[in-house]
């Protein structure tokens, strides 16, 4: 599977390299504009309503962090000028500069795309919710893009079973089988495997906030990939959380999987990556 991935990664991985100073640099990946179906079928282990109906979404090309945020890009980056928000110069609660940086709210996480697209002159932002499942699917249809089921040799999951009052909540999916539960981030290459986009950490690892509100389900929601946000809710309107974390289990990051919180939430969870919309390849590659 490993092989499969390097090698599509190779056909298609055209990508540009951002200096953030001190060494520390900012890989963003081509993601290809295309068509794919957002959302879980209905008979998805795992899925529920808010991820209906599934839907056709046309979506631009962009560029994307090959990894999450790393604590060596925030500092980086935290070090810039004020826009609208403090930063913490280091708010992770497990420390390591090529760990991803976490315990970041949505308002951060914004202010962080303000600074960058200063300091580097091109538009960074937070990914749209349908970006994030465009890229991470990488063209595939399966709940991973792994593909079926996932195992801890792939990703940093809670891979044992856990039961929490009357809940079992398992540490495998689908015909997969358990594994280990390392109770902390991993550094942000410590898995091989990248998908077919080239992308690192989609499952796993941190949370990674998106630019859209909450909505319960698919109905009416746009399909040109841009962000889903309503004009009349105010700003403290909840927000989108993609792609699971170190403390879950594999069911809470399924491609389709969606989970909201408060713009200000921060744990050691929650981090991000960022997104660059609106540039020519050519210009960068």
């Amino acid at each position: 599977m490993t092989q499969t991935i390097t090698k599509h990664y190779r056909q298609t991985g055209q990508h540009f390299i951002e200096k953030l100073g001190n060494k520390v640099v900012l890989e963003m990946v081509l993601i290809r504009g295309g068509s794919f179906m957002m959302g879980a079928p209905e008979d998805e282990e795992g899925s529920s309503k808010d991820e209906y109906p599934q839907h056709q979404v046309t979506v631009p090309p962009f560029f994307m962090g090959k990894y999450p945020v790393t604590q060596a890009q925030w500092k980086a980056v935290a070090r810039l000028p004020k826009i609208k928000h403090q930063l913490k110069r280091d708010p992770s609660y497990f420390k390591g500069d090529n760990h991803p940086v976490e315990q970041v709210s949505w308002y951060d996480a914004v202010e962080f795309c303000a600074r960058l697209s200063r300091y580097t002159n091109r538009p960074y932002r937070l990914p749209s919710e349908a970006e994030w499942e465009y890229a991470c699917r990488a063209g595939t249809t399966t709940p991973f893009h792994f593909g079926e089921t996932i195992t801890t040799d792939l990703a940093n999951y809670c891979g044992i079973d856990e039961k929490i009052g009357d809940t079992l909540y398992k540490g495998s999916y689908g015909k997969g089988t358990t594994g280990e539960y390392r109770e902390e981030t991993t550094p942000v290459d410590y898995f091989k495997g990248a998908n077919a986009f080239g992308l690192y950490d989609m499952h796993g690892n941190v949370w990674e906030w998106c630019l859209d509100h909450w909505h319960g389900n698919y109905e009416d929601a746009p399909t040109n990939g841009s962000a889903w946000i309503e004009a009349e809710h105010n700003d403290n309107h909840y927000r989108v959380l993609r792609g699971g974390s170190w403390s879950n289990n594999p069911v809470s990051f399924r491609c389709a999987l969606r989970n909201l919180n408060n713009p200000d939430h921060d744990n050691a969870n929650v981090g991000l990556r960022v997104v660059c919309s609106g540039l020519s390849p050519r210009t960068l590659v």
